[in-house]
């Protein structure tokens, strides 16, 4: 096999988290956005370590489990792969993935399958859309990146993971933007105008937020936009319209500046019985009735809480920290972005919740200082897991319980050995789809502390 070849084989299955693998030339290439079944040509990209990797090029047979997708955008767009599959076998290849994960590393644990998003299209709560062209220097582009590509950018008006209010939104700023001639920022060049649109919307409440992200190199007026806006006939109902400056040169949605043009700065959500005001920028799960799902299910994990101490690690707005709230002591959560903890302190007091801490600071500096002594621990880390020495501190606190809620199950795989190493034994776990259509899916785990007489730690 040599780098440049142009091979033709079977996808035998796919492995976290769109690793297609496919038997030819006597080995196994990894060829990535396929589904199981499909007869593929594709390109080798990469050989090292006795591991090859290729690109897709074309898909010569479709797989015998694929069924008409349902958006128009699939398979140019590069949001969504698995659109083209029943959700039964969605599911069934995601519980696959995470269990064969967690058999790596886990002899002894109950593994209790997946559980279903309430909704498999229109249930996103957020949406951050992209400038830029689908071609080079073509017209005006405003929705996701082009699957495979970094700079091209594809219109999504018709896309089916967020609700018709989105497109009507994404269609009104795109003709505005167009009209006006204005310039999207260029990665490679660093010059221009336009960057992101953000648009999140209360699934129970309806309540829409819209802020156009860009940078300072250019001057426009804005009110027009606002205008027509706020014409449009939506079911939901905008409540703030931002504008916010971002100058970064990565490629991120940065706060450097928000004006509010119209409205306020927030929005409201309802989960489980409880308010939470959100703001621009602080995390959130994506799909509210999903996240009913995830939250009940780390609380089943939590189990008996009476006059306990909680720590809730990463807890942005809080939301697990109030769940848990009501049948606990006291709940201290951590978290890194100082406007998700001051959201967080307005929400606990929205929801008349006064047993509830919450700390600004990164989880590693901070629980050093934390006076109260934790008796379990939830933990809900970015995609990346724990930082390895705040892991350490975490489990120097010798809590019988953890609940860890993970987005990225190959960084829970690799904090589980490191628990299951220090004293700990992974009992339970369960997949939750949060996020139908796509490659990602949470994972939630119990771990219990070993007696410390069998394993000191």
């Amino acid at each position: 096999m040599k780098k440049g070849q142009i091979l033709e084989g079977t996808i035998r299955e796919v492995k976290f988290p769109n690793k297609g693998i496919v038997e030819a030339d006597g080995r196994e290439v990894i060829v990535k956005n396929g589904v199981p079944g499909q007869k593929v040509r594709f390109s080798v990209n990469k050989i090292r370590k006795g591991k090859a990797e290729g690109r897709l090029l074309e898909i010569l047979e479709p797989s015998p489990l694929e069924i008409p997708p349902a958006c128009i955008h699939f398979g140019t767009c590069g949001g969504c792969i698995y659109q083209n599959l029943p959700y039964k076998e969605q599911l069934e290849i995601k519980e696959a993935q995470v269990r064969e994960l967690l058999d790596g590393v886990c002899s002894e644990l109950e593994f209790e399958g997946i559980k279903a998003s309430p909704k498999q299209n229109s249930y996103r709560n957020k949406m951050e859309f992209s400038f830029g062209d689908e071609v080079k220097d073509g017209p005006l582009a405003l929705g996701m990146h082009k699957r495979g590509s970094f700079y091209d950018i594809v219109s999504v008006p018709e896309c089916k993971i967020v609700d018709k209010d989105y497109n009507k939104i994404l269609k009104c700023v795109l003709s505005f933007c167009s009209e006006q001639s204005m310039t999207f920022y260029h990665k490679l060049t660093h010059k221009g105008y336009l960057r992101h649109l953000l648009v999140r919307k209360g699934a129970r409440t309806g309540e829409i937020l819209v802020d156009l992200v860009t940078t300072t190199q250019e001057e426009h007026n804005l009110d027009m936009l606002v205008m027509k806006l706020l014409r449009l006939k939506l079911e939901g109902c905008i409540v703030g319209i931002l504008h916010t400056e971002n100058d970064s040169l990565a490629d991120v949605v940065q706060n450097d500046r928000t004006e509010i043009l119209t409205g306020k700065d927030y929005f409201y959500e309802t989960l489980l019985g409880l308010n939470f005001k959100i703001s621009p920028f602080s995390f959130f799960q994506t799909n509210s009735l999903g996240a009913e799902v995830l939250y009940e299910t780390a609380r089943s994990y939590v189990g008996e809480t009476k006059d306990k101490v909680i720590f809730d690690l990463y807890s942005g707005t809080g939301t697990i920290a109030q769940i848990l709230a009501p049948v606990a002591k006291k709940v201290v959560g951590v978290e890194i972005v100082e406007e998700a903890v001051a959201a967080a302190k307005e929400n606990a007091a929205l929801n008349g919740l006064e047993n509830c801490e919450f700390i600004a600071g990164d989880v590693l500096k901070v629980i050093d200082n934390v006076t109260d002594k934790p008796d379990l621990i939830v933990l809900d880390p970015p995609r990346d897991g724990i930082h390895p020495k705040a892991l350490e501190k975490i489990i120097n606190f010798g809590v019988d319980r953890i609940v860890y809620i993970s987005c990225k199950p190959t960084s829970l795989v690799r904090d589980l050995e490191v628990l299951q190493g220090r004293g700990y034994r992974a009992v339970k776990a369960v997949a939750v789809d949060m996020f139908p259509g796509t490659a990602h899916v949470e994972t939630v785990c119990l771990l219990s502390r070993l007696n410390a007489a069998q394993h000191k730690i």
